[in-house]
């Protein structure tokens, strides 16, 4: 097959003439369920030559091979009521945990929340028979698909559906490259998305595997957790696609509703890696799992405490956050403290506007720290647009070429960045001084003037600080007012 976009497109096409399927969105969530099924059966071919003995963990009337792969075969109310009744129904069910049976686990797990949307079988027939035409065991398809696969990822992004799990690739890849993890280490995402991180991790750490022992390290090192169905799956058939054999340490759950206290040694992990979904809530009852001091609703807020809880120590952590964390007080202001205390919060990368357009155009951050030792000082680095582009949007993403300044000055953080140097782009902050702010984290490069943005998003977001700022000057003089009378007395 020698367009596979095009492939794609076409089944694109027919599910738009199906009644059942509304949108963007669900079209894409059929096409995963779909896709996972026929890259499922690909892999298990594979092992099936390589492994004595292997054992499908579907049965064998629901796998790909006998169901779907004949032209010819099953099509109109049959395949829908095999699909609706039977297909589903046995992989909602199928036994499997992730140390006895972690094949059947997965499957289960993508499986538990999934729907088939199209209400024509004759049509749903169409789609699989164009599925068929990739074959996922040549690695020259599989590498066109991993294109493809960022494209479906972008198309989802653009119905308005996947901006808080979709990171744009020259993102995580800058992110994966400055943190560094290394073969043994082991790397988690708790907020996993569709995998962007972990794909790149999966790609920096193989090219460190030199043997089969190392690549089984490989195979153990990989950890995520996804609450959405559709992200998860889309995840699943990722990392699937990228080598890992069983992703069945990437659950299909929420993070954040695990209480800190119920983690132990066997929950630490080396690296974290993550864009945690911000200006969003969690459900009630949530909280009640944090220190009572750092207890908050803001989704954000909590992953930033839950990273810090579960780094061991020396272990490394590389966070997507926006610009209200860096300057928000009340329990803000006590995260960033303690995190301050714990950490070497060591890098912050300032993005610019656009770089998530068209999920948002308030500017993000980047932030690189160590456990173990506390802050003494903060570097900054303010990241500029490349020459002539005034925004990034969705035909002009931001590039990893654009890093490669970043990447130049980093420097080792093992002797202290003693090679850093303060350019017009690159500043630091000392510990004092953040505290002198009220560990306000969002500190002004001062090489260049004020700089005025007409953004509507990034004006909402500075009036929101200005008024933070404006309260908290209110409850210092009231502070300082009603100590006054009480001397008085």
């Amino acid at each position: 097959m020698s367009n596979l976009s095009t492939v794609v497109k076409s089944i694109q096409d027919i599910m738009r003439q199906d009644s059942g399927v509304d949108g963007d969105a669900q079209r894409i969530s059929q096409l995963t369920w779909l896709l996972f099924l026929k890259v499922f059966d690909a892999l298990e071919e594979e092992l099936e030559l390589t492994r004595n003995e292997y054992t499908s963990p579907i049965p064998p009337s629901m796998r790909w091979r006998n169901w779907a792969a004949d032209p010819e075969g099953i099509t109109g109310d049959d395949l829908l009521d095999f699909v609706n009744t039977e297909l589903f129904v046995t992989l909602k069910e199928l036994p499997g945990d992730p140390e006895r049976n972690p094949r059947g686990y997965v499957v289960r797990g993508v499986f538990e929340d999934a729907y088939n949307y199209m209400k024509s079988g004759h049509l749903l027939r169409q789609v699989i028979n164009k599925l068929n035409g990739i074959d996922f065991n040549r690695q020259s398809e599989r590498h066109l698909f991993n294109d493809l696969y960022e494209k479906l990822l972008k198309d989802l992004q653009a119905a308005g559906n996947a901006g808080e799990f979709y990171t744009p690739r020259a993102v995580t890849q800058f992110m994966v490259d400055m943190v560094n993890p290394r073969l043994g280490e082991v790397v988690l995402d708790p907020a996993t998305g569709t995998g962007g991180f972990l794909v790149c991790a999966i790609e920096h750490l193989r090219r460190q595997v030199q043997n089969p022992e190392q690549e089984a390290v490989l195979q153990q090192s990989i950890r995520g957790v996804e609450k959405k169905q559709m992200p998860h799956m889309l995840c699943v058939t990722n990392l699937m696609l990228h080598g890992i054999e069983v992703p069945s340490q990437v659950r299909h759950d929420n993070t954040l509703v695990r209480p800190l206290r119920d983690y132990g040694q066997q929950d630490r992990v080396d690296v974290i890696l993550t864009n945690p979904p911000f200006g969003g809530t969690e459900e009630p009852g949530i909280e009640q799992g944090f220190p009572s001091d750092l207890r908050t609703k803001e989704t954000a807020d909590l992953f930033l405490v839950l990273i810090k809880h579960i780094l061991r120590q020396n272990g490394r952590a590389a966070l997507v956050l926006p610009d209200g964390t860096l300057f928000g007080e009340g329990v803000k202001t006590r995260i960033k403290e303690q995190l301050l205390a714990e950490c070497n919060l060591h890098t912050i990368v300032r993005l610019p506007n656009g770089v998530f357009a068209p999920y948002t155009g308030i500017k993000t951050n980047l932030l690189f720290f160590t456990k173990g030792q506390p802050t003494q000082q903060i570097w900054y680095y303010e990241h500029p647009y490349p020459p002539g582009v005034k925004n990034y949007n969705k035909t002009k993403p931001i590039r990893i070429e654009e890093f490669d300044a970043e990447k130049a000055w980093w420097g080792i953080e093992a002797d202290g960045f003693a090679a850093r140097v303060e350019n017009e782009r690159a500043w630091k902050v000392g510990i004092e001084q953040i505290k002198a702010a009220n560990y306000n984290l969002d500190q002004k490069n001062p090489h260049v003037g004020e700089q005025v943005s007409h953004d509507p998003e990034q004006l909402l977001a500075d009036h929101a600080r200005l008024q933070a700022e404006a309260q908290s000057l209110r409850d210092q003089l009231k502070a300082i007012l009603a100590q006054s009378l009480g001397g008085g007395r």
